[in-house]
């Protein structure tokens, strides 16, 4: 019976939650860029569904809310991750969160997301026969960096935020300027843009046994324009809510907690989306994880597991995608 009574509290949450999550068929609605930014590479976060708004992540908390970033119990926090992605595009981010103090001057991050997309073949268009000439071997590159700070306002409530300096170089484009009626040039354009990204985040403990209730903003930026198409960052909007599920249980037979998270994400460019994730952990050593994400087209279900000991933290996903087989995440962590 208490149990029963003390589940009945969660539901107005989620049905809030369900309610503004709640996904249709996949429908493209505006144009975004920079689009790494939205590849997630952490292997832990990837098994849960990307379910992470209110899970913590120490260091990595930055990637997904600031605010996170608050919950971290060691002085200093690492983590690395590297992700085999789709078309053999490889994607690592890494990040390090620092807490002087013992947390009475907040918490201090910084983050480090780059891509490596391989080399490429140019061309340019020719009236001959052939209708195109090579031009060069050449390489695209994005970097992300960010620096971040969160703090506990309360025993209960805390706040977040990064700012993050973003570079993306999608190489030279020939781009043909009509002089006369009968006679055209064509001049280089650089697609190359630097803008300033802005995350934040807030982290709320409800006192409700571990329920913890959370919102975070990501990728704001102002309007990018290449040549003269503009547009923004891939904004995104998450609510989200997480528990131990073991709290509702008395005299469990060893250590163990069942981590259960779910997230209403909203984006600038594609439907809502519900977000779902499950962290099973036996005696703060082994954790199994599972997730799935609505509206998805290639992808839905991710599975992992993760091993912690001394300090030390090795978490793997797995994310089938459909045409393209797989995606494998490797993330490592340490903290003291």
């Amino acid at each position: 019976m208490k149990i029963i009574k003390k589940t009945a509290k969660l539901i107005p949450i989620l049905i809030l939650i369900c309610h503004m999550g709640y996904a249709q068929e996949y429908q493209k609605l505006a144009q975004t860029g920079l689009q790494f930014l939205s590849v997630i590479s952490d292997a832990k976060a990837v098994a849960m569904a990307e379910a992470v708004t209110t899970i913590p992540m120490g260091s990595s908390s930055l990637f997904f809310n600031p605010a996170g970033l608050a919950q971290m119990e060691s002085f200093i926090d690492l983590s690395g991750s590297s992700n085999k992605w789709i078309a053999d595009i490889n994607h690592y981010t890494f990040s390090l969160g620092v807490q002087p103090g013992n947390g009475d001057y907040g918490v201090f991050g910084f983050t480090l997301q780059s891509v490596d997309y391989g080399d490429f073949i140019g061309t340019q268009k020719t009236d001959d026969f052939k209708g195109y000439v090579d031009t060069e071997i050449f390489s695209l590159s994005a970097l992300a960096i960010g620096v971040g700070y969160a703090r506990k306002l309360s025993d209960r409530f805390s706040i977040g935020g990064q700012i993050r300096y973003v570079h993306q170089n999608l190489g030279e484009s020939m781009i043909p300027v009509e002089s006369t009626a009968d006679d055209s040039t064509l001049h280089s354009v650089k697609n190359e843009e630097s803008p300033v990204v802005i995350d934040f985040g807030t982290y709320f403990k409800t006192g409700i046994h571990s329920l913890v209730f959370g919102m975070s903003v990501r990728n704001f930026s102002p309007e990018i324009k290449y040549v003269d198409e503009p547009f923004q960052a891939p904004l995104v909007f998450n609510l989200g809510i997480s528990m131990n599920m073991m709290d509702l249980f008395d005299d469990l037979p060893f250590n163990q907690k069942l981590y259960v998270s779910l997230d209403a994400n909203h984006h600038q460019d594609k439907n809502e989306q519900l977000k779902f994730g499950a962290d099973y952990q036996v005696l703060d050593l082994i954790a199994l994880r599972a997730g799935y994400i609505t509206g998805e087209d290639l992808s839905g279900f991710s599975f992992g597991f993760g091993v912690t000991q001394s300090g030390f933290s090795f978490d793997y996903s797995y994310t089938p995608f459909d045409l393209f087989e797989k995606v494998q995440r490797l993330t490592g962590r340490f903290s003291f």
